[in-house]
């Protein structure tokens, strides 16, 4: 909003206008912005969640100082969507489609979160939203931001063309240039980056290998869309998993907002794009002004959510969160990574489906069913383990800064 608001000024020819052109200056105002609003609001809608009653409910356990949460404020995730969708209005360009995408997704996952949490607080049941809704609705995101991808012309990746015509692309969607000696164009594609592979390119047609490549080509968009929805849901529902202890789930998602920010800068520039040799994904930049908002909401919520918590998420919050960084890494062709840079969240999602199977085989087999970990998702296994709460945080935090400085290095080491 106020992008546009100085983009006339310029034009206009106001004296110091022309900064908000600039990606970093906008991004640095959004995360300054994001911390005041969660800083300065957040203690407002924490008093408000206590006066009207909206505790958390918590179950015995066994747990270390568990019941002493009972009744701490939850939905507060409602003060992360704020703080990241308010600096986004103001600072981000809303003409751009990929922006559109990211605020759409926030505000999509937020009403689903919103009202699982409103079934449990006021309708007191325990289980909220039924997991089939929970589900569809993370379907439907992915169906939109996957539809969207294939068929908005804003939406491509450049490619010269040699490497467009060997891919089968015949139609580029903008004016053919020279860059560096060879003929480049931008093309819609269903291709994604590769880590770790010198030719660090793959189009998802590669999955219908038993296809001819023709016919590969025109049915790909189907595993891409299929992609994104598993990827969409997934990544959503494993970062409601990881919201189990005091600000583990915001602070690896600061984390992993921050590792965003940089894959974004770089895949919309085309300077750092042509570098580091990955594809080139004109207007993702304007996703750095997203991320940073994304930053600056989850380090402001941290300092309510941190041991002990004064107010939890709810899945208002970690729904949220995790469609955002799902939703972030497919529209800058990263999605391939999230392996790793989210891997916390996958090693979360690994132990409670580990500890299911485990116990439904040793329940056949021997007739009592066994457990691998002492509790699930893991953090509670070294809860039961006594280490204190903090530790067990500070220590998930610090193997979220090594996986995410392995997802940057992943750029040069091929």
């Amino acid at each position: 909003m106020l992008y546009h608001l100085f983009d006339y000024l310029e034009q206009l020819n106001y004296s110091g206008a022309g900064v908000f052109q600039y990606i970093t200056f906008r991004a640095g105002a959004a995360v300054l912005l994001a911390l005041f609003i969660s800083f300065y609001f957040g203690q407002s809608i924490i008093y408000y969640l206590q006066k009207q009653q909206i505790g958390e409910t918590v179950r015995d356990l066994g747990l270390a100082g568990q019941m002493a949460k009972q009744g701490t404020p939850t939905m507060g995730g409602v003060i992360i969507v704020i703080s990241i969708l308010v600096p986004c209005l103001l600072f981000a360009r809303l003409d751009n489609v990929y922006i559109l995408l990211m605020i759409v997704s926030t505000l999509w996952l937020a009403c689903i979160g919103f009202l699982d949490d409103y079934i449990k607080v006021f309708k007191k049941d325990k289980e909220g939203l039924k997991g089939k809704f929970k589900v569809l609705g993370q379907i439907g995101l992915g169906i939109i931001v996957g539809v969207t991808m294939l068929l908005s012309d804003d939406i491509a990746i450049r490619l010269d063309t040699n490497e467009a015509k060997e891919l089968g692309y015949t139609e580029s969607l903008k004016d053919f240039k020279t860059v560096e000696g060879e003929k480049v164009a931008y093309y819609k594609s269903t291709m994604t980056n590769m880590p770790f592979l010198k030719d660090n390119s793959l189009d998802y047609a590669d999955f219908l290998f038993f296809l001819d490549d023709d016919t590969a080509q025109k049915y790909a968009w189907v595993v891409f869309l299929f992609a994104i929805i598993f990827i969409i849901t997934g990544v959503s529902n494993a970062a409601n998993l990881t919201d189990g202890i005091d600000g583990l789930a915001t602070g690896i998602s600061g984390i992993i907002g921050f590792t965003l920010l940089i894959l974004a800068y770089v895949s919309g520039n085309v300077v750092a794009a042509d570098y580091l040799d990955i594809l080139f994904i004109p207007h993702t930049g304007e996703l750095v002004i997203f991320c940073a908002c994304f930053l600056g909401a989850c380090v402001g919520f941290l300092w309510y959510n941190a041991y002990p918590a004064q107010v939890f998420m709810g899945d208002t919050g970690s729904l949220t969160l995790g469609g955002i960084i799902a939703a972030l890494a497919i529209l800058i062709r990263k999605e391939l990574l999230i392996p790793i840079l989210c891997g916390v969240f996958l090693i979360e999602t690994l132990s409670v489906i580990l500890q299911v199977y485990y116990f439904k085989y040793t329940r056949k087999k021997y007739g009592e069913g066994r457990r691998l970990f002492k509790m699930s998702p893991i953090h509670h296994h070294f809860q039961k383990m006594e280490i204190p709460e903090p530790k067990i945080v500070t220590r998930f935090w610090i193997v979220g800064v090594f996986l995410a400085i392995v997802t940057i290095l992943t750029l040069k080491i091929r």
